[in-house]
C-alpha cells in the first residue's frame, strides 16, 4: 500500500461515516449538507486511487462525480421543498 492508497483510506475511514451520520439524522438542511459534503469526500477519494493504482483513466469517474453531484443536490433539494408544499392544504382563494 502506497501513501495514495493510505491517504482514500484515511479519508473513507474517518469522513464518510460522519457524512452518513449527519445525513441519517438531522433537519433538512443538515442533510443536505451532509449529502453534498459525501459527493465531494467520494470524488477526493475517485481522484486519488488513480494515482495508487496508476490507472489515470479511472479519473473520470472523479470527473463524472463532479458534473452530477450538484445535479443530485438540486434533485433533493426540490423534493425536499415539494414534499413541504404538500403538507400544508390549500384554502380557498388562496394561490398555490
Amino acid at each position: 500500500m502506497n501513501a495514495w492508497a493510505a491517504a482514500a483510506l484515511v479519508l473513507l475511514a474517518v469522513s464518510v461515516p460522519a457524512c452518513l451520520w449527519v445525513v441519517a439524522r438531522g433537519t433538512a438542511v443538515r442533510r443536505l449538507t451532509g449529502a453534498s459534503l459525501l459527493s465531494t469526500v467520494i470524488g477526493a477519494v475517485f481522484l486519488l486511487l488513480p494515482q495508487a493504482y496508476d490507472r489515470p483513466s479511472y479519473q473520470d469517474l472523479a470527473l463524472m462525480l463532479g458534473v452530477l453531484a450538484p445535479a443530485g443536490t438540486l434533485v433533493f433539494t426540490r423534493f425536499v421543498i415539494g414534499a413541504r408544499r404538500d403538507v400544508r392544504p390549500a384554502r380557498e382563494g388562496e394561490r398555490q
